[in-house]
């Protein structure tokens, strides 16, 4: 029988996970070790064909900054009047934590494997990575914001035909644990089937 044993912890974690907002994350963030760990499982998803339909950029130290200045400089590029505060604030999005991974999506068309599933695909390692954060004691938040959508940004990244940003994964250390939200009723979103 696989697994051959549970892991109530690790189960508890994720019965009890929560985002943390990335404007909340601070030092520590992942040292290369982890953050190694932390990619090679967030890889680990289903993936009908093999396809690998993602991949993945992580921002850490300078290009953070680096990457911050491209989101100003298009931001002002749209908004010309935009006022010197809020430049600066999308210059510091990446600063907000230690780490920032660019979960791309990729779609291989056409392929027998339909599209959603590939999209599905790169939406799990977004999961994935939370969860893998969370295990390894860190916090995570998955934002999308304006410039997962925006051309000019996507040319920066070097996304290519096929490619869009699933999302942004913030992760970094927090102080406190976050409050709960509300979530569903269990009973108002599962049902079993009958015919």
């Amino acid at each position: 029988m696989y697994p051959t044993h549970s892991l109530p912890d690790a189960f508890t974690r994720l019965a009890t996970r929560r985002s943390v907002k990335a404007m909340d994350l601070q030092e520590p963030g992942p040292d290369p070790d982890q953050l190694k760990a932390l990619l090679a499982a967030a890889i680990r998803v289903p993936d009908h064909g093999k396809l690998g339909p993602w991949r993945l950029l992580t921002f850490s130290g300078a290009a953070r900054g680096q990457f911050g200045q491209a989101l100003a400089d298009r931001f002002k590029q749209d908004n010309p009047t935009a006022p010197a505060a809020l430049l600066a604030k999308e210059a510091e999005r990446f600063n907000r934590a230690p780490l920032v991974i660019a979960v791309i999506s990729r779609i291989t068309t056409p392929h027998k494997i339909p599209e959603w599933e590939q999209i599905l695909s790169a939406g799990a390692v977004c999961q994935n990575l939370l969860l893998a954060a969370n295990l390894q004691g860190f916090a995570a938040q998955w934002l999308t914001e304006w410039y997962a959508y925006d051309e000019g940004i996507n040319q920066t990244l070097g996304l290519t035909e096929g490619e869009r940003v699933a999302g942004y994964i913030y992760v970094g250390s927090s102080a406190d644990k976050p409050d709960e939200r509300v979530r569903p009723e269990l009973a108002a979103v599962c049902n079993a089937w009958s015919a």
